[in-house]
């Protein structure tokens, strides 16, 4: 069974940075995508950033695009969110999970615990 763990959430001010670690154990087949997702309090779950896993393409969503950076080790089955110039509106669960296209739309395995980032203003 595929196994998601995600780390290196904290609390931040706002303008800070962070970055993010999702190791996947357990893996069967190599999904065409990983990537970010997280929820806010009262929120629906959103897309953050994906990368293939041949790392020759990246997606971001507009919220993100030019601050937050995604990278992978395919060696270690991790992914990697490095969040700069953090926002207050960026608090939230992060989660990473894996698709077959690079917008993640389906997303493949059951959710890990996510790792909390908070931005203080």
């Amino acid at each position: 069974q595929v196994r998601l763990v995600e780390s290196g959430g904290g609390l931040v001010q706002a303008g800070g940075s962070l970055r993010l670690s999702c190791a996947a154990s357990g893996l069967t087949f190599i999904s065409y995508a990983m990537g970010w997702f997280r929820q806010a309090p009262g929120k629906q779950r959103e897309f953050v950033a994906a990368i293939s896993w041949s790392g020759g393409t990246t997606y971001y969503a507009d919220s993100v695009k030019g601050r937050f950076t995604i990278s992978g080790d395919n060696a270690k089955n991790t992914v990697y969110l490095q969040m700069n110039s953090l926002k207050p509106e960026d608090t939230a669960v992060y989660y990473c999970n894996r698709g077959a296209t690079i917008d993640l739309r389906t997303p493949f395995d059951s959710w890990g615990q996510g790792t909390q980032v908070t931005v203080s203003s």
